[in-house]
């Protein structure tokens, strides 16, 4: 059996419930065929659509039971936390702007949240949601998905155990092209919500593209971005908000950085890049060639660990599924987060421990830091670009 597939004590699937993700939706899709990879979740609940035709036809796509496909996410978890056989978690897929309300009222309720990125977009409501998650003892993992790569945590595992040396630089982008042109005037609806801060909130390509890159930086280096100097702009005419980012970020420790994030950069695709140099050496991972993990140290030529080949991490280990040679991509890692939540919920459920590999998952404390540094560099930008220091979680 691959390292990391152990299916926990729970004698059954976990029971999953979904907040969004009905027809037209991308994320929702991906929240469920990463749930289902390790056989760990069922969906058995939603509320998957405003539009309560919508959500009913969604359901029915879905093969929900009809009693369990609800109009409203208030009273999907009213009823479910009060049901038996309820929901054991609820994943939330929803536009930025609702989070906060959606798993503050799972929360309350008592039940398990997996939640899309960003946290919230305010840091009033993120720090509420730290408090309600320590009030509850519930679980709530934020699916910062490409934290689930085995070879980012095998580079995670390398930076800690000081193979680099102290990181001094941290270069980290996130380019993509497809709102090079007003696409959101088309009626797309993934481009549309992403433009609208009533939405989205206050970020547009740094909220979308450049939350991930400022996850990924700090989960990587255990370094915490503690100053921005940003420039945001829109370069699409009437677009309210940024599709391009650039900002300049002093971490802890004294490391340097900068974090370039864009929806208008031909040619890129899903270009999510990350460097990080310390005393020793330097490390290099890219998401669109996820398998790879290219090392430099210093005075030596450069070499390319591949995911399967070879000792690696135990971090690494466990989000390996596959031999060597079969490439493991975007859902593999996405999954990797529901197998990880699977166990820490299993746990709860049993009254036991986690697995501590199971542990990696960007929590809610993880979301609130995202947070600080959205609002930091949205006041930087403000200011013309002075810097400005991040807001305690």
């Amino acid at each position: 059996m691959v390292a990391g597939t152990s299916t926990g004590g729970v004698a059954r699937r976990l029971r999953l419930g979904m907040v969004g993700g009905g027809e037209g939706a991308f994320i929702g899709g991906v929240h469920r065929m990463a749930a289902r990879l390790d056989d760990r979740w069922e969906l058995v609940a939603g509320s998957f659509s405003r539009d309560a035709e919508r959500g009913a036809r969604s359901a029915a796509a879905l093969h929900v039971a009809p009693d369990r496909a609800y109009a409203d996410w208030r009273e999907m978890a009213r009823a479910e936390a009060a049901r038996p056989d309820g929901i054991d978690a609820v994943a939330i897929v929803t536009p930025n702007a609702s989070h906060h309300a959606i798993a503050r009222a799972f929360l309350d309720a008592g039940i398990h949240v997996i939640c899309d990125k960003p946290l919230t977009t305010t840091l009033d409501d993120a720090r509420d949601l730290v408090r309600a998650v320590a009030a509850s003892g519930r679980v709530f993992a934020l699916t910062h998905n490409y934290t689930g790569y085995p070879m980012v945590r095998h580079a995670r595992a390398m930076v800690a155990a000081g193979e680099m040396g102290a990181v001094r630089v941290v270069q980290v982008e996130y380019p993509q092209d497809w709102l090079s042109t007003p696409l959101e005037d088309t009626g797309q609806k993934q481009a549309a919500w992403r433009v609208d801060p009533a939405q989205a909130g206050p970020a547009g390509s740094l909220g979308d593209l450049g939350t991930h890159a400022h996850n990924i930086a700090e989960f990587v280096t255990g370094l915490r971005v503690e100053r921005v100097l940003a420039d945001l702009h829109a370069f699409v005419p009437g677009r309210a908000l940024d599709d391009n980012a650039q900002i300049l970020l002093r971490l802890s420790g004294g490391a340097r950085g900068m974090l370039w994030s864009s929806q208008v950069a031909p040619g890129n695709e899903n270009a999510l890049r990350l460097r990080v140099y310390g005393e020793k050496g330097g490390l290099e991972w890219a998401q669109e060639h996820p398998n790879q993990l290219r090392v430099a140290m210093l005075g030596e030529a450069p070499r390319v660990l591949a995911r399967g080949v070879g000792p690696l991490s135990p971090a690494a280990a466990h989000a390996t599924r596959i031999p060597a040679g079969h490439p493991e991509g975007y859902l593999e890692a996405f999954a990797q987060l529901y197998r990880d939540a699977a166990e820490q919920v299993a746990a709860a459920l049993e009254g036991r421990a986690p697995d501590p590999a199971s542990l990696l998952v960007p929590t809610v404390e993880d979301g609130t830091r995202g947070v600080a540094f959205l609002a930091a560099a949205v006041e930087s930008n403000k200011r013309g670009g002075a810097w400005v220091e991040l807001a305690a979680g």
